[in-house]
């Protein structure tokens, strides 16, 4: 079978999508120069079928990582299995690991829609806008079980990273987390982790949720040539990821921290009663150093 791809263009960049592929984002290009704005993606990272080999995916009706099994709706218990290979743990929610259908194309915008009966009844739109080399996300979730349930969603985008990357996002306090990758307490930012102002990438291993973001990040790549200034909105945390030795960083907006079912108080998902929808959006501006 041949895998349907999408393209958008604008003035200054590139978009291709691959919607069978759990609407993932492939590759966001510079068209002067074919300079990736995401981790760049070719044929064989499309011939793994793995949204986390692409550019950017969906994470609907949750982020990250849940423990214990599942968790608690009103009306009873919600068990969960693990569904990916490399975790032992339910990731990431159900709609990165579904085929999305097109809605709608334009010159400028392509719609996506999910309807998912995993873990219960959803549907899931993206809408990419491509314009003067903005690029907007939005993601928007609405429940259509009868029963209400806790959802929450992010995206999952992979930015290149050089020696040189430097990254500035907001934020008030981060989670530490144990050896399972939950978190475990939050605490004041460290100073390399401290991210008020440009601030070059840890060496170490980064992969924690930071707290009280203001929504806005920039992203610096001299090496390549080109800045970020991306904002969030519906978004009170980012997610860091930086693992040492590949070429690839990802900070990912999301509405609540990991395993958020079972911290106290549920911070940042939202009970849904059918018909009802909650929404992320991110836009990402390039412009040329």
């Amino acid at each position: 079978m041949t895998l349907e791809l999408l393209e958008l263009e604008d003035q200054l960049t590139h978009l291709t999508l691959a919607p069978e592929l759990g609407g993932s984002l492939v590759n966001w290009t510079v068209r002067s120069t074919g300079q990736p704005l995401l981790r760049h993606n070719d044929a064989q990272a499309l011939s793994t079928g793995l949204p986390g080999k692409l550019g950017c995916y969906p994470l609907v009706p949750w982020s990250n990582r849940i423990a214990g099994g599942g968790f608690d709706c009103p009306d009873g218990w919600l068990a969960l299995t693990p569904n990916s290979l490399t975790d032992p743990l339910p990731i990431h929610g159900s709609a990165w690991q579904q085929p999305w259908a097109v809605l709608s194309q334009s010159n400028d915008e392509i719609v996506l829609q999910l309807d998912s009966a995993t873990p219960f009844a959803y549907r899931a739109r993206q809408r990419f806008q491509l314009s003067e080399g903005r690029l907007t996300v939005q993601l928007e979730v609405t429940h259509l079980a009868e029963q209400a349930a806790w959802h929450g969603l992010g995206l999952h985008p992979y930015f290149p990273r050089t020696a040189n990357t430097r990254l500035q996002a907001k934020a008030e306090r981060v989670w530490l987390c144990d050896g399972s990758k939950l978190p475990t307490e939050q605490v004041e930012l460290p100073v390399e982790w401290d991210f008020q102002a440009l601030q070059a990438l840890p060496a170490s291993l980064v992969d924690n949720g930071f707290c009280d973001w203001d929504g806005h990040c920039l992203i610096e790549q001299p090496d390549l040539g080109y800045t970020l200034e991306c904002q969030a909105t519906g978004s009170d945390y980012y997610l860091l990821y930086c693992p040492v030795g590949p070429a690839f960083f990802c900070i990912e907006p999301v509405s609540h921290p990991v395993n958020a079912h079972h911290l106290p108080g549920r911070p940042g998902l939202r009970l849904l009663e059918q018909g009802q929808s909650i929404a992320l959006t991110f836009s990402l501006q390039y412009r040329a150093l």
